[in-house]
Protein backbone atom coordinates (compact mmCIF):
# COMPACT_ATOMS: atom_id res chain seq x y z
CA UNK A 1 0.00 0.00 0.00
CA UNK A 2 1.19 3.52 -1.15
CA UNK A 3 -0.07 6.41 0.11
CA UNK A 4 0.76 10.01 -1.04
CA UNK A 5 0.02 12.91 0.74
CA UNK A 6 -1.85 15.60 -2.16
CA UNK A 7 -2.78 18.36 0.34
CA UNK A 8 -1.51 19.18 3.82
CA UNK A 9 -1.39 22.10 6.38
CA UNK A 10 2.49 22.24 5.30
CA UNK A 11 4.79 20.86 2.46
CA UNK A 12 7.83 18.81 2.75
CA UNK A 13 9.33 21.31 0.09
CA UNK A 14 9.29 24.79 -1.97
CA UNK A 15 8.02 22.33 -4.37
CA UNK A 16 4.46 21.46 -2.97
CA UNK A 17 2.17 24.42 -2.50
CA UNK A 18 -0.08 23.75 0.84
CA UNK A 19 -3.26 24.70 2.21
CA UNK A 20 -5.77 24.00 5.24
CA UNK A 21 -7.12 20.83 4.25
CA UNK A 22 -6.84 17.53 3.83
CA UNK A 23 -5.90 15.07 0.59
CA UNK A 24 -4.71 11.79 0.39
CA UNK A 25 -3.60 9.43 -2.25
CA UNK A 26 -3.93 5.49 -1.35
CA UNK A 27 -3.65 2.81 -3.63
CA UNK A 28 -3.94 -0.55 -3.02
CA UNK A 29 -4.02 -3.94 -4.28
CA UNK A 30 -7.60 -3.53 -5.56
CA UNK A 31 -8.46 0.37 -5.97
CA UNK A 32 -6.59 3.90 -6.87
CA UNK A 33 -8.43 5.95 -4.30
CA UNK A 34 -8.82 9.11 -2.46
CA UNK A 35 -9.11 10.11 1.25
CA UNK A 36 -10.50 14.10 1.13
CA UNK A 37 -10.20 16.57 -1.28
CA UNK A 38 -8.69 19.47 0.15
CA UNK A 39 -10.51 23.25 -0.22
CA UNK A 40 -9.24 23.56 -3.43
CA UNK A 41 -8.05 21.93 -7.13
CA UNK A 42 -4.80 22.49 -5.23
CA UNK A 43 -4.87 18.24 -4.65
CA UNK A 44 -4.87 18.30 -8.72
CA UNK A 45 -1.45 20.24 -9.31
CA UNK A 46 -0.05 18.27 -6.60
CA UNK A 47 -0.82 15.07 -7.59
CA UNK A 48 0.89 15.81 -10.95
CA UNK A 49 3.77 16.76 -9.47
CA UNK A 50 3.94 13.03 -7.45
CA UNK A 51 2.94 10.86 -10.82
CA UNK A 52 -0.73 10.48 -9.61
CA UNK A 53 -3.28 10.17 -12.63
CA UNK A 54 -6.43 10.85 -11.02
CA UNK A 55 -8.43 10.09 -13.86
CA UNK A 56 -7.81 6.55 -13.06
CA UNK A 57 -9.28 6.99 -9.49
CA UNK A 58 -11.90 4.35 -8.60
CA UNK A 59 -13.09 5.61 -5.00
CA UNK A 60 -13.29 8.70 -2.92
CA UNK A 61 -14.14 8.69 0.96
CA UNK A 62 -14.92 12.52 1.96
CA UNK A 63 -14.47 12.16 5.73
CA UNK A 64 -17.33 14.81 6.39
CA UNK A 65 -19.22 17.91 5.64
CA UNK A 66 -15.98 20.87 6.03
CA UNK A 67 -15.22 22.76 2.94
CA UNK A 68 -11.45 21.53 3.85
CA UNK A 69 -12.39 17.90 3.43
CA UNK A 70 -14.44 18.29 0.33
CA UNK A 71 -14.05 21.66 -1.01
CA UNK A 72 -12.04 19.96 -4.17
CA UNK A 73 -15.12 17.96 -4.86
CA UNK A 74 -16.07 19.55 -7.76
CA UNK A 75 -12.82 20.31 -9.88
CA UNK A 76 -12.44 16.58 -8.87
CA UNK A 77 -15.77 16.02 -11.20
CA UNK A 78 -14.50 17.28 -13.57
CA UNK A 79 -11.53 15.18 -14.23
CA UNK A 80 -12.58 12.03 -13.40
CA UNK A 81 -15.61 10.19 -14.81
CA UNK A 82 -15.86 7.08 -12.97
CA UNK A 83 -15.20 7.10 -9.54
CA UNK A 84 -17.52 6.57 -6.59
CA UNK A 85 -18.01 9.22 -4.05
CA UNK A 86 -19.20 8.24 -0.33
CA UNK A 87 -20.16 10.48 1.30
CA UNK A 88 -21.94 10.33 5.05
CA UNK A 89 -25.82 11.18 4.14
CA UNK A 90 -25.63 14.52 6.51
CA UNK A 91 -22.52 15.71 5.05
CA UNK A 92 -24.66 18.51 3.21
CA UNK A 93 -26.19 20.04 6.17
CA UNK A 94 -25.32 23.25 7.12
CA UNK A 95 -21.76 23.69 9.10
CA UNK A 96 -20.26 26.77 10.44
CA UNK A 97 -17.25 27.98 12.19
CA UNK A 98 -17.47 30.72 15.09
CA UNK A 99 -14.36 33.37 14.30
CA UNK A 100 -12.54 35.80 16.41
CA UNK A 101 -15.64 38.03 16.39
CA UNK A 102 -18.28 36.09 16.99
CA UNK A 103 -18.81 35.64 13.18
CA UNK A 104 -20.60 32.46 12.20
CA UNK A 105 -18.97 31.65 9.11
CA UNK A 106 -19.86 28.55 6.67
CA UNK A 107 -17.90 26.38 6.12
CA UNK A 108 -19.94 23.67 4.70
CA UNK A 109 -19.92 21.83 0.98
CA UNK A 110 -20.89 23.53 -2.24
CA UNK A 111 -24.61 22.08 -1.57
CA UNK A 112 -25.12 22.24 -5.70
CA UNK A 113 -23.22 19.18 -6.05
CA UNK A 114 -25.53 17.11 -3.62
CA UNK A 115 -27.45 15.51 -6.46
CA UNK A 116 -24.28 14.03 -8.22
CA UNK A 117 -25.29 10.64 -8.89
CA UNK A 118 -22.36 9.23 -8.44
CA UNK A 119 -22.41 10.18 -4.60
CA UNK A 120 -23.26 7.38 -2.68
CA UNK A 121 -24.88 8.47 0.72
CA UNK A 122 -23.72 5.99 3.51
CA UNK A 123 -25.53 5.93 7.06
CA UNK A 124 -23.64 4.04 9.13
CA UNK A 125 -20.83 1.74 8.08
CA UNK A 126 -20.82 0.53 4.75
CA UNK A 127 -18.49 -2.68 3.49
CA UNK A 128 -17.42 -1.55 -0.16
CA UNK A 129 -15.34 -4.81 -0.73
CA UNK A 130 -12.74 -6.91 1.34
CA UNK A 131 -10.63 -3.78 1.49
CA UNK A 132 -12.29 -1.25 1.94
CA UNK A 133 -15.32 -0.12 4.62
CA UNK A 134 -16.93 3.35 6.08
CA UNK A 135 -17.12 3.22 9.71
CA UNK A 136 -19.55 6.39 11.37
CA UNK A 137 -21.50 6.35 14.19
CA UNK A 138 -18.65 6.24 16.68
CA UNK A 139 -19.57 6.35 20.59
CA UNK A 140 -17.80 7.77 23.38
CA UNK A 141 -17.05 11.41 24.73
CA UNK A 142 -13.19 10.51 26.01
CA UNK A 143 -10.76 13.73 25.94
CA UNK A 144 -13.22 15.20 23.14
CA UNK A 145 -11.30 18.46 21.19
CA UNK A 146 -12.51 21.64 23.53
CA UNK A 147 -12.14 23.43 19.92
CA UNK A 148 -15.23 21.70 18.51
CA UNK A 149 -17.14 24.21 20.71
CA UNK A 150 -16.35 26.51 18.14
CA UNK A 151 -17.86 24.07 15.51
CA UNK A 152 -21.87 24.72 15.00
CA UNK A 153 -24.63 23.31 12.73
CA UNK A 154 -27.65 25.17 11.26
CA UNK A 155 -30.92 23.64 12.32
CA UNK A 156 -34.05 25.31 10.61
CA UNK A 157 -33.13 29.07 11.66
CA UNK A 158 -31.11 28.33 14.96
CA UNK A 159 -27.51 27.36 15.22
CA UNK A 160 -26.20 24.62 17.70
CA UNK A 161 -23.69 22.34 18.47
CA UNK A 162 -22.19 20.50 15.67
CA UNK A 163 -23.11 16.85 16.87
CA UNK A 164 -20.85 14.99 13.73
CA UNK A 165 -22.82 12.65 12.75
CA UNK A 166 -21.65 13.34 9.19
CA UNK A 167 -18.45 12.28 10.27
CA UNK A 168 -16.55 9.05 8.80
CA UNK A 169 -13.67 6.88 8.91
CA UNK A 170 -12.20 4.81 6.52
CA UNK A 171 -10.62 1.09 7.41
CA UNK A 172 -8.47 -0.40 4.61
CA UNK A 173 -7.45 -4.06 5.28
CA UNK A 174 -4.24 -5.14 2.65
CA UNK A 175 -2.96 -9.09 3.28
CA UNK A 176 -2.79 -8.59 7.25
CA UNK A 177 -2.86 -5.69 7.70
CA UNK A 178 -5.59 -3.10 8.92
CA UNK A 179 -5.16 0.97 8.45
CA UNK A 180 -7.57 3.52 9.69
CA UNK A 181 -7.64 6.60 7.74
CA UNK A 182 -9.36 9.73 10.07
CA UNK A 183 -10.40 13.16 8.82
CA UNK A 184 -10.42 15.55 11.78
CA UNK A 185 -11.18 13.14 14.40
CA UNK A 186 -13.89 15.54 16.40
CA UNK A 187 -15.21 12.67 17.51
CA UNK A 188 -12.02 12.54 19.54
CA UNK A 189 -9.31 10.07 17.93
CA UNK A 190 -9.45 7.65 21.29
CA UNK A 191 -13.45 6.40 20.74
CA UNK A 192 -12.73 6.34 17.46
CA UNK A 193 -9.86 4.05 17.70
CA UNK A 194 -12.08 2.28 20.74
CA UNK A 195 -15.32 1.75 18.73
CA UNK A 196 -13.20 0.38 15.82
CA UNK A 197 -11.19 -2.27 18.03
CA UNK A 198 -14.61 -3.37 19.21
CA UNK A 199 -15.58 -4.07 15.83
CA UNK A 200 -12.53 -5.70 14.67
CA UNK A 201 -11.66 -7.32 17.71
CA UNK A 202 -7.84 -6.44 17.23
CA UNK A 203 -5.26 -3.77 17.22
CA UNK A 204 -4.48 -1.17 14.29
CA UNK A 205 -1.62 -1.50 12.69
CA UNK A 206 -1.91 2.33 11.58
CA UNK A 207 -3.94 5.51 12.05
CA UNK A 208 -3.45 8.01 9.65
CA UNK A 209 -5.39 11.31 10.02
CA UNK A 210 -5.67 14.63 11.98
CA UNK A 211 -6.33 14.53 15.47
CA UNK A 212 -8.18 18.18 16.18
CA UNK A 213 -5.70 19.20 18.73
CA UNK A 214 -5.18 22.92 17.36
CA UNK A 215 -7.30 25.48 18.18
CA UNK A 216 -8.13 27.83 15.06
CA UNK A 217 -10.03 30.70 16.43
CA UNK A 218 -6.88 30.86 19.13
CA UNK A 219 -4.09 29.52 17.12
CA UNK A 220 -3.05 27.54 20.37
CA UNK A 221 -3.31 23.82 20.82
CA UNK A 222 -5.39 22.27 22.96
CA UNK A 223 -4.85 22.22 26.58
CA UNK A 224 -1.44 20.58 27.65
CA UNK A 225 -3.20 18.20 30.03
CA UNK A 226 -5.34 16.80 27.09
CA UNK A 227 -2.91 16.21 25.14
CA UNK A 228 -0.88 14.26 27.38
CA UNK A 229 -4.13 11.92 28.27
CA UNK A 230 -4.13 11.41 24.60
CA UNK A 231 -0.33 10.59 23.86
CA UNK A 232 -0.28 8.52 26.63
CA UNK A 233 -3.71 6.52 25.79
CA UNK A 234 -1.77 6.16 21.37
CA UNK A 235 1.42 5.34 22.95
CA UNK A 236 0.15 2.67 24.83
CA UNK A 237 -1.66 1.07 21.75
CA UNK A 238 0.13 -1.22 19.58
CA UNK A 239 -0.35 0.92 16.18
CA UNK A 240 1.88 3.31 14.45
CA UNK A 241 0.60 6.84 13.93
CA UNK A 242 0.89 9.37 10.84
CA UNK A 243 -0.80 12.40 12.05
CA UNK A 244 -1.36 15.64 10.10
CA UNK A 245 -3.59 18.56 8.83
CA UNK A 246 -5.84 19.57 12.29
CA UNK A 247 -3.70 17.88 14.91
CA UNK A 248 -1.48 21.03 14.61
CA UNK A 249 2.59 21.03 14.70
CA UNK A 250 2.97 22.36 18.79
CA UNK A 251 0.65 19.67 19.85
CA UNK A 252 2.47 17.00 17.32
CA UNK A 253 5.43 17.81 18.96
CA UNK A 254 4.43 17.22 22.37
CA UNK A 255 2.86 13.96 21.43
CA UNK A 256 6.26 12.94 19.89
CA UNK A 257 7.59 13.85 23.03
CA UNK A 258 5.27 11.19 24.58
CA UNK A 259 4.78 8.83 21.75
CA UNK A 260 8.52 8.92 20.37
CA UNK A 261 8.98 6.74 17.25
CA UNK A 262 5.55 5.69 17.61
CA UNK A 263 3.61 8.86 15.62
CA UNK A 264 5.41 10.82 12.66
CA UNK A 265 4.03 13.64 10.83
CA UNK A 266 2.94 13.71 6.66
CA UNK A 267 3.27 16.78 4.89
CA UNK A 268 2.49 17.87 1.41
CA UNK A 269 4.49 15.61 -0.66
CA UNK A 270 5.15 13.03 1.59
CA UNK A 271 5.29 9.18 0.13
CA UNK A 272 4.40 6.70 3.17
CA UNK A 273 4.77 2.68 1.91
CA UNK A 274 3.35 0.40 4.17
Amino acid sequence: MIIKTLVENTSKSEEFNCEHGLSLYIETKKHKLLFDLGVSDLFIENAQKLGVDLSLVDSVVISHGHYDHGGGLKEFLKINSKAIIYLHQEAFKEHYSIRSKGEKVYIGLDKELMDNKRIIFVNDNLKIDDELEIISNIKGKKLLPLSNQNLLMKVDSSYVQDDFKHEQNLIIREDELTVLLAGCCHKGIVNIIESISKIYKKPLDYVIGGFHLHKLLSNKPEELELLKKIGQYLKNTESMYYTCHCTGIEPYEILKGIMEDKIEYLSTGNILTI
